[in-house]
């Protein structure tokens, strides 16, 4: 991938178009995600079954058929995930080659989607990224059967009333994803209480998402030491181009740095407006999500209405960029 320079990233220079790469989060799992892909791609395939070997288990058989109460467990979404995204990444890369689809100044990664974000830009290899996610999503899914939580989205209001409406509750803001589009998260009562205040603040919607626990706030602090553990016993390399964190939406180019943002990221907030922000104040205006769903593309059409935004999750957008 083509490399960038911190000098690119702190003196933006808008006036030539930049290109993005980002990766979904957990959320966008289906079940036969990648299935068209892993039969018409042998460079996808290569990555199925890398991750099959990694876990020694058949992750790639639970993706294709199921069921999806079982896919949709954190431990099995968050490396299902990752591997649908890394597939579809090199089949891309292998069919589309930098004229059709240019290589990226950026990347950044929704969440979970940061570690797919590390693994497309050389920091960690398929086997490391898909081990390490799937104790992740071991570890959340552990904290959250005895820190027992929710989250849920509120659309229509702002940044600002969301956070008086956490003051007045005690619930956390987990998710910036949009201007009008916030997530919260607590335990059962707090979470309710707090919809209930968004609703009669003026909330257009309010959507109770189907996750396990309180994600990204201090409820997932147990976890921490195991990621610790974790992370320690895995190499980090240099990124090829510099990652966007989710928690403070600057860019991050060593190892030690995004250590410390994936351990940030597991009790904090995902800045995903700010990220996008960042991006487009920098010059990009190409952004192109990789991996299952199209649920960033429409975030950033929101956020960065002019961007040329594409979505590359099957066979057939892949037909599609290639022409």
């Amino acid at each position: 991938m083509k490399n960038s320079t911190l000098g690119d990233v702190t003196s933006p220079d808008v006036t030539s178009s930049k290109v993005a790469y980002v990766f979904p989060g957990q959320g966008s799992q289906h079940v036969g995600m990648g299935k068209d892909l892993y039969e018409a791609s042998p460079v996808a395939r290569r990555v199925f079954d890398e991750a099959d070997k990694a876990l020694g288990r058949p992750l790639t058989e639970l993706m294709f058929e199921g069921p999806i109460e079982e896919l949709n467990l954190t431990i099995n979404a968050q490396p299902a995930i990752l591997t649908a995204s890394l597939a579809t990444l090199s089949a891309v890369q292998e069919a589309a080659g930098p004229e059709v689809m240019p290589l990226p100044d950026f990347a950044a990664g929704h969440s979970l989607g940061e570690y797919s974000a590390l693994a497309a830009t050389g920091v960690l290899s398929i086997t490391d990224a898909v081990r390490l996610v799937q104790e992740r999503g071991r570890l959340m899914h552990e904290t959250s059967q005895t820190h027992q939580g929710g989250m849920a989205a509120v659309l229509g209001l702002d940044e600002l009333t969301i956070e008086e409406i956490c003051r007045e509750t005690g619930a956390y803001i987990s998710n910036v994803n949009a201007e009008d589009q916030v997530v919260i998260a607590g335990d059962k009562i707090t979470l309710a209480r707090a919809m209930d205040l968004a609703s009669a603040r003026g909330a257009k919607r309010l959507i109770t998402l189907q996750v396990s626990g309180a994600f990204h706030t201090d409820f997932m602090k147990p976890a921490v030491a195991g990621m610790t553990k974790a992370m320690n016993e895995t190499h980090f390399n240099t990124p090829s181009v510099p990652i966007i964190a989710n928690c403070d939406a600057n860019p991050i180019t060593s190892g030690d740095e995004i250590k410390e943002e994936l351990l940030h990221q597991m009790c904090g907030c995902v800045q995903w407006r700010r990220s996008m922000a960042y991006l487009w104040d920098a010059g990009v205006t190409q952004f192109y999500e990789i991996g299952p769903g199209k649920v960033l593309s429409g975030l950033i059409r929101r956020i960065c209405p002019d961007a040329q935004v594409t979505a590359v999750n099957d066979v057939k957008s892949l037909q599609s960029l290639v022409g």
